[in-house]
Order: C-alpha cells, then sequence, then structure tokens
C-alpha cells in the first residue's frame, strides 16, 4: 500500500467524503488500484457507498458504484475484490452485467453472475418484450449458456402476440411507439444478419423450458436452419420427467435465489442434484477453464 493511502486512511472523516460526494473506492477503483482498494476496504469503508447526484452527473450514464467504475475499466480482479466486500452488483442504472456483456469479458459476465447480477435486467435504450442481455449472446453459446444457467426468462423469448397470424396487421401504417419499445424475439431474431443463428440459439433455449410454441414469423425462419429437425425432435415428444422436475424446482426456487450466492451454498439438497437443477452440465465456461 503507497505511504500516502496509510497516512490519508486514518484522517479521512466521514464528513470529508460526504463533502467531496464520493469514497475514496470510487477513486481507487476508477484508477485500476487494487491494492488501494484492498486497504480501503480492510479500513472499514463501504464497497456500497454510491455517488452523490451532483457528482454523478459528470457520467452520461450516471453511475453510482465503485463496482462500476471497476467493471467499466474491465478490471476483473478490482471486481473480484469488490464483490466479496460486499458490492451489490445491480445498483446501477446501466447495469454492471450490461458492461460487461458489451465488452465480452467471460470471465467479467461469469463473476457478476455467480455474485448475483441480475440477468433478467431491461436496457433503458433498445428495449425489447425480452430481458436484453440476450442481445449480446445470440451469437455466443458459451454466454448464451451463463444467462440460462444464471435464471434468465427463457419463457419470455417464445411470446409473441401475433400467433399464428400474419405479423402485419391489415391497418399497419409504418413504426409507431408500441414497436419500436417492445420488440419481440420473433422480431429481433428474424433480421438478416441474425437469423442464420435463429436455430442454434432456439435449440439452446429449449434446454431451459417445457413445451413452447412458435408464433408464425419465428417458425417460417427456424424452418430454414438446420436445426430445424432437432427442433421438431423435441417438440413433438414429451419432455422427460427428469426435466419437467429441474424446471419445476428452478421455479419454486425464484429467480432471486436461483443468482444467490449465499442461499445456493446453503440449500439444503446433495451436490450432485444442486448441480443439476443448476444446469452444471452446461457450464461451458467452466468446463473451458478447467481443460485449458
Amino acid at each position: 500500500m503507497p505511504l500516502a493511502l496509510k497516512i490519508l486512511i486514518p484522517v479521512t472523516t466521514c464528513d470529508a467524503v460526504y463533502e467531496s460526494g464520493m469514497s475514496p473506492l470510487h477513486s481507487a477503483a476508477a484508477g485500476g488500484h487494487t491494492q488501494c482498494l484492498k486497504a480501503l476496504l480492510k479500513a472499514g469503508y463501504d464497497p456500497n457507498y454510491m455517488l452523490h447526484p451532483w457528482v454523478r452527473r459528470n457520467y452520461d450514464d450516471q453511475r453510482k458504484s465503485a463496482l462500476y467504475f471497476a467493471v467499466s475499466n474491465d478490471d476483473v480482479p478490482s471486481v473480484k475484490l469488490l464483490l466479496e466486500a460486499g458490492a451489490m452488483p445491480n445498483q446501477d442504472p446501466v447495469k454492471c452485467l450490461q458492461v460487461a456483456l458489451r465488452s465480452g469479458n467471460l470471465e467479467m459476465i461469469y463473476v457478476l453472475l455467480r455474485f448475483g447480477a441480475n440477468v433478467n435486467y431491461f436496457s433503458r435504450i433498445n428495449t425489447t418484450h425480452f430481458p436484453s442481455a440476450l442481445q449480446y449472446a445470440l451469437k455466443d453459446e458459451v454466454v448464451l449458456r451463463m444467462l440460462c444457467n444464471y435464471g434468465y426468462d427463457v419463457q419470455r423469448c417464445f411470446e409473441c402476440n401475433y400467433g399464428e397470424a400474419p405479423h402485419v396487421p391489415d391497418d399497419y401504417e409504418g413504426w409507431t411507439n408500441s414497436v419500436i419499445n417492445d420488440s419481440m424475439f420473433c422480431e429481433v431474431i428474424s433480421v438478416y444478419w441474425l437469423k442464420e443463428h435463429s436455430g442454434h440459439v432456439v435449440r439452446i433455449m429449449m434446454d431451459y423450458v417445457d413445451h413452447v410454441t412458435f408464433c408464425s414469423k419465428l417458425k417460417a425462419v427456424l424452418m430454414e436452419q438446420k436445426q430445424w429437425p432437432d427442433i421438431c425432435k423435441v417438440q413433438e415428444n414429451a419432455r422427460c420427467l427428469q426435466h419437467l422436475c429441474r424446471l419445476k424446482i428452478r421455479s419454486c426456487l425464484g429467480r432471486l435465489r436461483l443468482r444467490a450466492p449465499v442461499f445456493r451454498h446453503f440449500l439444503p439438497l446433495p451436490n450432485r442434484l444442486k448441480d443439476y437443477i443448476l444446469y452444471r452440465e452446461y457450464d461451458l465456461f467452466s468446463q473451458k477453464i478447467l481443460v485449458g
């Protein structure tokens, strides 16, 4: 730890922190000074102290937490340190998980999810009917599996008001606010630069749901994909009881408990069953680390 920090920690008062509008943790996280973070946390600084509103106005993203600074810097060691000290990952207007997904840092994404990042957040811009995190995982099975394993609401992706009817009503006169602000999964995955991934994405999603219904638009896109025969096979046969039990247990636990590390740790179940409920067989990131 730098000598200056050793001198400043004992004489830095709560009033000084309040008047500055930010904690020394924010400065340390912004500068990527992991050792300083460690010293400040050991000295008792609150990892969930938020920037005062007048300081937040200096940032377009309205960030609040020291964790957000560390995530924005792609600083995995500092992120781990803050999370282990109790930093809450869902406090900022733009979610820390969204920033990590945007940067494509697999380790960062994995760490945030393990410490309870909300996989079902909705972005303030480019809003969709389905949780926003999926937009960053459509071309990456490792990330897509991570999201689904930690309780992503897959079912919402198969909801569509049109069903088997045409997706363009007779009285349609162009884009409306409701269309722009609530894009359905079928509309997103069928655009020309994504539809080649639709079969692969939907087949993965089917591992996390019971029987689903495809609307006319999604079905038309899927029928063009090489995964269509496999998708039909899954759809036409009853799901095994083991799979249905897993879905039921996850539903009873609820998404909040599924992403709570303390709850998962103390879940009164055999480890083998616990791993099954948490889809450990589809934890591709951990498998990649073990192989590496």
